[in-house]
């Protein structure tokens, strides 16, 4: 058994958790949502989803819309130091669109929030969580100072879906 699997025998409800993995594995640090998703896969639950995308705004939409708790986890590039984990409860607060100037995608994670919000289509828990980048050229492979967020955040993901199975 793995040891750090999140396990169910402490939760007496548990409505459907999503996390979404976001990035662009040939663009530098812009991979890091995905290769945080990539971990967390083998240690969730089952009522625990997680799911890669591209950064296109209506899938993740469309793939939250049956999800009680979303969590989303992109790179970021606001000017602090490679590395910084920032972390958003963006059901209560608009996300800071400057951290997602520098999106690949087609609209910035931040824009698509607010589009939700605005039609009245976000989940009731929506976090957010900005990994910030050093390189988004193109290439493989994700900076050391990235590599290094990686697994801290992949633990307070787990501390996350604990947190949220107590309040459901």
């Amino acid at each position: 058994m793995n040891k750090n699997k999140i396990t169910q025998t402490s939760c007496a409800n548990t409505l459907p958790i999503l996390i979404i993995g976001i990035g662009n594995t040939y663009r530098g640090d812009d991979a890091v949502g995905l290769v945080i998703a990539q971990h967390l896969k083998k240690q969730v639950p089952d009522y625990v989803s997680v799911i890669e995308e591209s950064g296109n705004g209506v899938a993740f939409m469309e793939s939250w819309k049956d999800a009680d708790t979303v969590i989303l986890i992109d790179a970021v590039h606001s000017g602090t130091k490679p590395g910084t984990i920032h972390r958003f409860n963006a059901s209560a607060h608009p996300l800071p669109s400057k951290f997602f100037r520098y999106s690949t995608h087609t609209f910035g994670v931040a824009e698509i929030i607010e589009l939700a919000r605005t039609l009245n289509q976000l989940p009731s828990h929506l976090i957010v969580y900005g990994i910030e980048g050093k390189r988004f050229e193109a290439g493989i492979g994700i900076s050391p100072e990235v590599n290094k967020a990686v697994q801290e955040v992949v633990n307070r993901l787990r501390q996350d879906i604990h947190s949220f199975l107590k309040i459901s």
